[in-house]
């Protein structure tokens, strides 16, 4: 270590993927040379999908007249273009991917759990039966247009999510949290979310019920920056707070009670883990619907591509907002049919799921 705290590293012995020892004053920690460039991968894929997407539509932009536009370079009507007709819905869906991505990478890490994510564990059916109560039950069409385009589906979708991660906290708990029992009550309680959806979808009129349905999809069809505001200051929060939660995901790992010879109060610390994770799952939703499968795919691709033995959240994070822009590029671009970016993420991470679900039987076996 030099003087005044400054950062220094220490290699170990010749190896692909190498470790690094990284200190900063008093704290150090051993980091892997993959998950140093992973984000940063990650990162610059995302803003080159994200300009390859914003120029295509019925007034084609080329790659480099959008990121000069970007950085205020273009002209008047690119400018209009991009920034108020395209940039709202790109941006919409770089940062629903990014909530889902981290608080999959959360949920896996603190359950230890492949198949836990706010998809499995019903916290997506909860935060859609808030939100599809709202726009069935809030008078009529024109209250419900209103609704989807302030704050009342953002809460009502935070709201349904609290409620239902509190009753699976509860159902699960027994002198602490076991990551198998909180799958199961999870998938209980996110069957009786979604029959709760199908019921209201049933007793409403048919616009409210075609209004609900799109937004049932996951879609990034007419946002604007009424629903990217509020996402991004929800993660303006929530991200810090998820990214410093770090360390005591890891100490969590090895277990309640070594975690309690540690120090960690493990009751508070995994209410914390659990109640940021729902908050960003909720935000998500709130934004776009529920987009499935990006929280259960992307940590998992996430702690393949940079080793270790949980997913890493940055780099979760980073990955799920690549996912959805992607996604959302594939649908609207190459597919003969524009479908809402929920089914094209849906169609990936189905085969996904089954290929865990396979993979793990035959572990046991």
């Amino acid at each position: 270590m030099t003087a005044g705290g400054s950062i220094t590293t220490r290699s170990t012995p010749q190896h692909v993927d190498k470790r690094r020892t990284v200190r900063i004053g008093p704290l150090s920690g051993v980091v892997r040379t993959r998950q140093l460039l992973l984000p940063v991968v990650a990162l610059v894929a995302l803003v080159l999908i994200s300009a390859v997407s914003i120029g295509r539509g019925d007034y084609p932009i080329g790659l480099l007249d959008v990121l000069r536009t970007l950085v205020g370079a273009g002209d008047q009507t690119q400018q209009f273009v991009i920034t108020e007709l395209r940039a709202p819905r790109i941006v919409v869906g770089a940062l629903v991917g990014l909530a889902l991505g981290l608080s999959g990478a959360l949920i896996q890490t603190f359950a230890r759990n492949p198949l836990a994510s706010p998809d499995t564990l019903g916290i997506n059916a909860g935060a859609s039966a808030a939100a599809v109560a709202v726009i069935v039950l809030g008078g009529g069409s024109s209250a419900a247009a209103g609704l989807l385009g302030g704050l009342g589906l953002q809460v009502a979708a935070l709201i349904g999510a609290l409620l239902t991660a509190f009753l699976i906290f509860a159902l699960a708990w027994n002198e602490g949290v076991d990551g198998y029992r909180l799958v199961l009550v999870g998938i209980g309680l996110g069957a009786v979310g979604y029959a709760v959806v199908d019921w209201l979808l049933t007793r409403s009129d048919i616009t409210d019920a075609a209004a609900a349905t799109v937004w049932l999809t996951g879609s990034l069809n007419a946002r604007t920056w009424d629903q990217a505001w509020p996402l991004a200051l929800a993660l303006l929060v929530l991200v810090p707070v998820a990214l410093g939660l770090s360390r005591v995901l890891g100490v969590l790992q090895f277990g309640a009670d070594t975690a309690r010879a540690l120090g960690i109060r493990v009751g508070r610390a995994q209410a914390t883990v659990v109640l940021v994770a729902v908050c960003l799952a909720a935000a998500a939703v709130a934004a776009a619907g529920p987009v499935q499968f990006v929280a259960l795919v992307v940590p998992q691709v996430a702690v393949r591509l940079a080793g270790g033995s949980r997913p890493p959240l940055l780099a979760s994070a980073l990955l799920g907002a690549l996912l959805v822009v992607g996604a959302d590029l594939l649908a609207r671009t190459v597919l003969p049919v524009v479908l809402p970016v929920g089914i094209v993420t849906a169609v990936i991470g189905a085969p996904y799921l089954l290929w865990l679900l396979v993979r793990g039987r035959r572990s046991t076996t």
